[in-house]
């Protein structure tokens, strides 16, 4: 890279705002890796560079990398955001970093071991017992509870940042449920497929070794008896900030993702509810607060847990890493502890310094807080859920201040004031330009034998404006890939390509009731919004050309066309109403409403929202593709929705969601196994267009007409099922009721028909695990067989003729009425067999508190 070059790359880059530059060395010049990087970087050009670095963003949001922001109305699945220039260490500071984490986590190892055992270290004056007992993640229920295996913390992670002298300091410990690992491997994924040029002459070090090794820790953490052990990852679920690392590493490592209603506490083992009756599970990969962990001896209000869990941990029947009461070391009160610790436990001091701390439980530390407290950050020993428990002085008014200091003066013990460093610069690409922005990173480790393993590698973080030291995903904060530069040969460029071996088997079929059911759900709502945009769309081009054609019998037949709407979209009052005549005048901004108006039940878009939703929820299941079609899908109609839209236009946004979704069905047909998760998909899909279809041809078939409304109607219903060409082609008449019927109702060819769906019902539910041991049917397949029973039986000829007493298809309404009730009750016979579990019992037990607390 030429003087001219750089001058021209780092124009806006230059500052005296920054502590510590990542990418100069003392003479100004660029560190070696830096130079290499850059020689690399400069090849692309900026405008190469620019466009790969959307390229990056739309992969990632393709992929479905996203994280939820709490309170932020557009938080939910709010895209990742990755700078495409990474976070370089050379492997000569990292060798150093690496011991140090190692160190780290072997102590706050044996410092959990020495709480929840003999706590020697609160007796013999090591650590003071306020702060410990007095924070909220320190829980008694847990004393004396040993896991399998040298370790019982299991994951560990630290935040890291530079200090102005240049040296790594420690920030933050996570040892509750570290999260990140996850985000640092798909940022790594990214940038690998993106952007390979960047690793020429760079020999960066895998992360795939972290992997393996978290594999094999999880692997002995089983029961001793336990053969071929079922490991599940338990989440809270999609509402989750991490939610898609949840579902990621789920994939990715090939464990089940399970919420706490899916499993259940029998005989002080933990089962999983699958849908074929419930299997034993082994190890526990918590990312659920331990506190919410057992509503029967945690949090009792709690709907993310298990009851039952501790009592299973504590007959030694199932494992959890990381074990509950872990996060009593996250507490930020034991950093100025850390080094007294380390000479006592190793004899040796910390490799790696923390960030200055003191606990205000001590008076001296107390009066120091309190004199220099406008130049410290104020943290309480224990993190809350949602709510900000750090504060920066800086931006305190002389009245919080004081408020501050009252605080802490009433309650001394759970406060902390820490130093506040000012991070160190690396160069991030922002708005086309590089600019210095201040960046920590966090790496991981996991136990791995006798030691511990360290991903080489991590989560970088910056801050999202220049000289902010606040750095976090909930600010807005922008990720970094971390490269760990190797001299040594043998190290390539990484990604996530590195098969992981497995000891055990593919559990191969097992299909969590949780799962299942949002599956099921999926496919119901899929065919909701399929069904209903296909019905509005003919009726808003119907009711279209009939502003320019307003005959008798034009407008009968757009009056039953849109209370029709009302009846099948079940957005009463709608067109049904006491108003009913004047928005017939004017049917447009009833239209409008009952497609994008999101908060009315039966709108397209609040069935939308609930297919969305349902799809978050086993975001594991789906294919990149499928996920590419989705958020394209998910962005189009909310662009749509947002838009003024003319008849016309509303009309194309329904042909593009149609055509979405469509490609949403076929790509799952494609890509998904045919086993029970696909079958249930299907079931729910078979069920729903089941219902639409004797629902639309109840409301539009049912009643007698002039003859030429009647044909109207017939050719509405066929084109919004797609089936008018096949009439045509099959046919080759004019369009009659009896036939109309014999295509839409029996013919076993026709893949929009009745009895086409209902074939494939009867053999889906015929497929669902057997409860009983002879050889009668479940309830599902009776309810079905009846159905099937019905159709066949029916005769076309007879249901199209009229009584001439009511003036109805009498014979036709009435095989909807008992068709309908029928398919109704399927439901919600699968839901109480399936996905409930209702008969699972409750444990009840007492535990006495440890005396020694």
């Amino acid at each position: 890279m030429t003087a001219g070059t750089q001058e021209s790359i780092f124009q806006h880059y230059f500052s005296n705002n920054y502590s510590y530059d990542e990418l100069l060395g003392d003479d100004g010049t660029l560190r070696p890796h830096w130079q290499t990087f850059f020689n690399s970087f400069s090849q692309l050009g900026p405008s190469q560079i620019q466009d790969r670095a959307q390229d990056i963003l739309r992969f990632l949001k393709e992929n479905g990398v996203t994280y939820n922001v709490y309170g932020d109305p557009n938080g939910l699945n709010r895209p990742w955001n990755l700078d495409v220039i990474p976070f370089l260490i050379s492997q000569q500071e990292w060798q150093k970093i690496e011991s140090g984490l190692i160190q780290r986590a072997t102590l706050f190892d044996l410092i959990l071991k020495d709480l929840y055992g003999d706590r020697l270290l609160i007796k013999e004056g090591l650590l003071p017992l306020e702060l410990i007992y007095n924070h909220s993640g320190f829980l008694r229920q847990c004393s004396d509870i040993q896991l399998p295996g040298k370790h019982s913390l299991i994951l560990y992670s630290a935040d890291m940042a530079r200090s102005p002298e240049g040296k790594i300091w420690v920030l933050n410990d996570r040892t509750q449920a570290p999260s990140g690992s996850g985000y640092a491997l798909e940022n790594r994924t990214a940038i690998a497929r993106i952007l390979p040029e960047l690793f020429s002459g760079l020999k960066v070090r895998h992360l795939s070794p972290y992997f393996i090794a978290l594999r094999n820790s999880l692997q002995n953490l089983a029961p001793a008896k336990a053969q071929n052990p079922r490991i599940v990852i338990l989440t809270p679920g999609p509402s989750n900030e991490t939610y898609f690392e949840h579902s990621y590493l789920s994939s990715y490592l090939g464990y089940t993702l399970v919420q706490g209603e899916d499993l259940m506490v029998k005989d002080n083992f933990v089962w999983l509810k699958t849908i074929g009756g419930l299997e034993k599970v082994d190890v526990i990969i918590r990312r659920v607060d331990d506190v919410y962990c057992d509503p029967l001896e945690l949090r009792e209000d709690s709907r993310l847990g298990v009851s039952g869990l501790l009592q299973a941990v504590r007959s030694g029947n199932v494992t959890i890493a990381n074990p509950l009461g872990s996060s009593v070391l996250e507490n930020p009160g034991l950093m100025g502890f850390l080094p007294r610790l380390a000479r006592h436990f190793f004899g040796e001091d910390l490799i790696l310094p923390t960030i200055a701390s003191w606990w205000c439980g001590q008076p001296k530390e107390l009066q120091y807080v309190l004199d220099n407290i406008e130049s410290l950050v104020i943290k309480k020993i224990y993190r809350e859920s949602r709510i900000s428990t750090s504060v920066n002085t800086a931006n305190l008014t002389k009245e919080g201040v004081a408020k501050l200091k009252q605080e802490i003066i009433a309650h001394p013990y759970m406060f902390v004031g820490q130093e506040k460093i000012a991070f160190s610069s690396t160069p991030s690409l922002i708005s086309g330009h590089i600019e210095p922005r201040n960046v920590l990173f966090r790496s991981f480790l996991v136990s791995n034998g006798d030691s511990y393993t360290c991903m080489t590698g991590g989560l970088g973080r910056t801050s999202a404006e220049p000289g902010n030291f606040v750095i976090s995903n909930q600010l807005g904060g922008i990720s970094k890939d971390t490269w760990i530069i190797s001299p040594e040969p043998g190290y390539t460029m990484s990604s996530n390509k590195d098969v992981l071996k497995t000891k055990n088997p593919i559990f191969s079929g097992v299909l969590p009731s949780h799962t299942a059911e949002n599956l099921f759900w999926v496919g119901r709502y899929a065919e909701r919004v399929l069904g209903n945009a296909r019905f509005q769309r003919t009726v808003m081009q119907f009711v279209t050309e009939g502003n320019r054609l307003q005959f008798e019998n034009d407008i009968k037949t757009e009056h039953q066309l849109l209370r029709t709407l009302t009846e099948y979209t079940c957005t009463y009052p709608g067109f049904t109403g006491d108003d009913a005549e004047e928005k017939f005048k004017n049917p447009w901004p009833e239209l409008t409403d009952t497609l994008f108006n999101i908060d009315r039940p039966g709108s397209l878009s609040y069935n939308f929202s609930l297919f969305t939703k349902a799809v978050n929820t086993v975001r594991d299941h789906w294919s990149t593709d499928t996920w590419r079609v989705l958020k394209g899908m998910e962005d189009e109609w909310d662009a749509a929705a947002k838009s003024q839209l003319t008849n016309f236009r509303m009309i194309s946004a329904l042909d593009n969601l149609i055509t979405s979704m469509v490609a949403f069905i076929g790509l799952n047909r494609e890509s998904i196994s045919r086993e029970q998760g696909w079958n249930l998909l299907d079931t729910g899909r078979k069920i729903e267009q089941s219902l639409l279809l004797i629902n639309i041809l109840q409301s539009t078939l049912t009643e007698t007409a002039t003859e030429e409304v009647e044909y109207n109607l017939q050719e509405a219903v066929l084109k919004s099922h797609e089936t008018l060409m096949n009439y045509r082609y099959k046919y080759k008449v004019h369009i009659q009721l009896p036939l109309v019927l014999e295509l839409m109702l029996l013919d076993t060819t026709n893949p929009r028909s009745l009895i086409y769906q209902i074939e494939r019902l009867k053999a889906y539910l015929s497929s669902l695990p057997k409860t009983r041991n002879d050889h009668s049917l479940e309830k599902h397949e009776r309810l079905i067989l009846e159905a099937f029973t019905l159709v066949k039986l029916a005769d076309k000829n007879q249901l199209a003729k009229a009584d001439e007493t009511t003036g109805t298809y009498k014979k036709l309404e009435e095989l909807f009425a008992q068709l309908n009730t029928l398919l109704l009750a399927i439901p919600d016979v699968i839901s109480r067999k399936y996905f409930k579990h209702a008969q699972g019992q409750k444990q009840l037990f007492t535990s006495e508190d440890d005396p020694s607390i």
